[in-house]
């Protein structure tokens, strides 16, 4: 407990804070009490880049259920065809994808809010937090834990470095892992395919922390939230991170279910889109309503077992 409470404090003091979720996004509460909702985001931002050119690489939305057994990392189609509110420098609102909301925000800590606001008009949510991380910084995160074991499925070539992945369980340190889970294109499920290798890299970031242990190396200790810090901006709804991690603790990595929003590839006018499909609402329903488990369980075909 005292460790816990000492590593928040860290935290505290080296992790970014904005005010990540628009107003109309924001669960009105202060405490840890009931189900919990979390908006995570994946920035592909490149040194230099300016606010027009920053995509969401990764969306996903943790929900984890008031008894924080058993945590859902729900991940959405960065084609997905949804209706962008008005945002800030002028932007007027209408149909896109929903990786384009990042960018119409401006990127940053107003991309993630009209990202924010966009999701709840599409699944009616409301968020106790959110964080942005940035790619770049986690490499450095991932080195930092020793790589991360993952089990690559499909042969795939990379489009951005011509990397070859062969199939078989491997270590990959953080460059390697981060080039892997981008890949969509020659993979049998696409964008499926790299949501659910985004979702294994969260399961293998929890395992390869669980087996490192920190606290007996705080040179490594220190370099690790310092990393942290560099790649990760947080809005905790007011809440300590402190109380945050205390919740969360007991939460293990099996523990963790990975969900696909139900949805099908539609070309409308020339140009390549993700549409929901009838099980989309329902899964929203059931996120909102504490109904998950059973959710779940009628709809095997996007579940991932993490």
């Amino acid at each position: 407990m005292v460790g816990l409470k000492a590593l928040g404090h860290r935290y505290e003091r080296t992790v970014a804070r904005e005010q990540l979720l628009d107003a109309d996004a924001r669960r009105d509460r202060t405490d840890l009490d009931g189900e919990l909702n979390y908006l995570l985001v994946g920035s592909d931002r490149r040194p230099g880049a300016a606010g027009d050119d920053q995509r969401s690489d990764a969306i996903l939305v943790v929900h984890v259920p008031a008894d924080t057994k058993r945590a859902y990392v729900v991940s959405f189609p960065r084609d997905l065809l949804v209706n962008i509110p008005p945002g800030p420098n002028g932007y007027g609102g209408g149909s896109d994808k929903i990786n384009a909301a990042y960018e119409h925000g401006g990127g940053g800590e107003s991309g993630v809010q009209l990202l924010s606001a966009t999701l709840t008009r599409l699944t009616d949510l409301r968020f106790d937090g959110a964080a942005l991380i940035d790619f770049a910084g986690l490499r450095q995160v991932i080195d930092l834990l020793g790589g991360v074991r993952m089990c690559v499925d499909t042969k795939v070539r990379s489009i951005h470095t011509g990397t070859l992945f062969s199939p078989g369980c491997q270590e990959m340190d953080g460059a390697r892992v981060l080039d892997y889970v981008r890949q969509r294109y020659d993979l049998p499920g696409g964008d499926y395919d790299r949501q659910r290798h985004q979702q294994q890299l969260l399961r293998a970031m929890l395992d390869r922390a669980g087996e490192t242990n920190l606290r007996r190396d705080p040179v490594r200790l220190d370099r690790l939230i310092r990393a942290v810090g560099a790649s990760l901006t947080v809005d905790t709804n007011g809440v300590p991170l402190e109380e945050l991690l205390l919740t969360l603790r007991d939460l293990p990595p099996d523990a963790l279910t990975g969900v696909q929003v139900p949805s099908r590839p539609q070309t409308i006018d020339s140009i390549s889109y993700v549409v929901l499909d009838g099980g989309g609402t329902a899964l929203f329903a059931a996120v909102r309503s504490a109904r998950m488990p059973a959710w779940a369980q009628a709809n095997p075909r996007w579940i991932t077992r993490l």
